[in-house]
This record gives C-alpha cells, structure tokens and sequence, in this order.
C-alpha cells in the first residue's frame, strides 16, 4: 500500500511576515493539508515532516526540509507535487504519470512518485491541455508519461495533437484500453466523479507507449 506523505502530516509555517503566511495558509488550504504556527527560530524542533518559511528567514543549517514562499503561486497540484518531491527525493522512481479519460466531461488524474496529487474533471479539452501542460513543465520526473482511455479516438488524438503543439518538450504517450473503468454512478450530479475515477484507473493501466517529440525537434 502507498502512503501519502501528506495526508495526516502536518506542515510547519514558520515566518513573521504576513503576506508570505497568508500565502502558505491558503495553499496549503486549498490542499486540504493540515498545519502548525511557528517562529523561524522554531524550526528545527518541530517535528513535523515539511516547513514552508521565506528565504529570509531559513536557517543556514538545518536537516529539515523546506520549500520556500516563492512556489505559493504555481497551481495546487504542482505545489503538492514539489511537497511529495521534497519528502520523497531518494526514492528512484519518480515517475510522473497523467491519466486522461476522454469524453463529454474529460477525467484527469495524476501521479508523483507514486501518489496522487490532482483528480479533476474537465469540459473544455483547451483548458485540459493548459493544465497538462502546466503540471509536465514544472515538476521534475525522470518519466513524464501521458496514458489515454481509448474509448473516444477522435478526441483523444485531438488531445494529444494539441499537447504536442503546446509542451516543447519529450512526453511518453500510451492509449490504453479503458473497458471496465467506469463506476456505475446512478446520480446524475455524481457522474464527474465517476470520469475522474476513470482516469485514475487508467494511470494503472498499460498500453503501447511510445515517444512523443517536440514539434520544434522534429520540424
């Protein structure tokens, strides 16, 4: 079973400075994470796993990881993203894996070594690829692996057509079978849930992968 870090940590923010501790707060609200208050002195006492302080005020020394207050305006799912990436830095496998379920509502879910950091349900396949192409440009991953339920070709190819266009750098593309990957949902209102755990399924899935290139490399 694969742990999340995060779930049941709880992050120090350590900083006098009210603009950055508004940042913090509303992020790491946004994320649903839970947090503690404390000085900048204060920091290598605490015990949790993670601190968010400003540059300013880090200590010189300390074994504690830290992320600082400029990362507070990137997208949630990226700022999650770095905090997995600071907890789980020696581990190998950093892959970065994105599940896509197309169709009238677009499912997306993504994984960061091995965690889920984002599930979000999409009609718009323009503002679909914004976001991807956002999450694949700012987190590291020695495997940036984009997988796409084959139910709707037509817009899976569109959606992939598109990423090539706008991410300006290599990708790994699997279309994979996207059968049984569906939750029965009755409720109407329920059913971009059910999308989003369509892609989730489709994250674990394996297709023919193959490597997408740059259209500015390949001309």
């Amino acid at each position: 079973m694969i742990i999340d870090p995060l779930k049941y940590a709880r992050i120090g923010i350590a900083t006098t400075y009210g603009k950055p501790y508004y940042k913090f707060v509303k992020a790491l609200r946004a994320l649903n994470l839970n947090f503690d208050s404390l000085l900048p002195e204060e920091i290598n006492n605490f015990e949790g796993p993670l601190i968010l302080t400003t540059s300013k005020e880090a200590p010189k020394l300390s074994q504690k990881p830290m992320l600082y207050e400029e990362i507070m305006d990137k997208d949630p799912a990226v700022i999650r993203g770095l905090m997995i990436q600071k907890l789980e830095s020696g581990l190998e496998k950093n892959e970065l894996i994105l599940g896509i379920d197309p169709g009238q509502r677009i499912g997306l879910s993504v994984f960061y070594f091995g965690k889920e950091i984002e599930r979000t349900i999409y009609t718009s396949v323009e503002q679909l690829v914004t976001h991807v192409v956002i999450i694949l440009g700012q987190l590291r991953a020695t495997k940036k692996i984009v997988k796409i339920g084959n139910g709707n070709m037509k817009l899976a190819k569109e959606i992939t057509t598109l990423l090539n266009l706008r991410f300006c750098s290599d990708f790994e593309l699997e279309f994979v079978d996207e059968r049984r990957t569906s939750l029965k949902i009755k409720n109407y209102n329920q059913r971009g849930k059910r999308d989003m755990m369509s892609a989730r399924y489709i994250t674990q899935r394996e297709g023919y992968r193959h490597f997408i290139l740059p259209l500015s490399r390949t001309g």
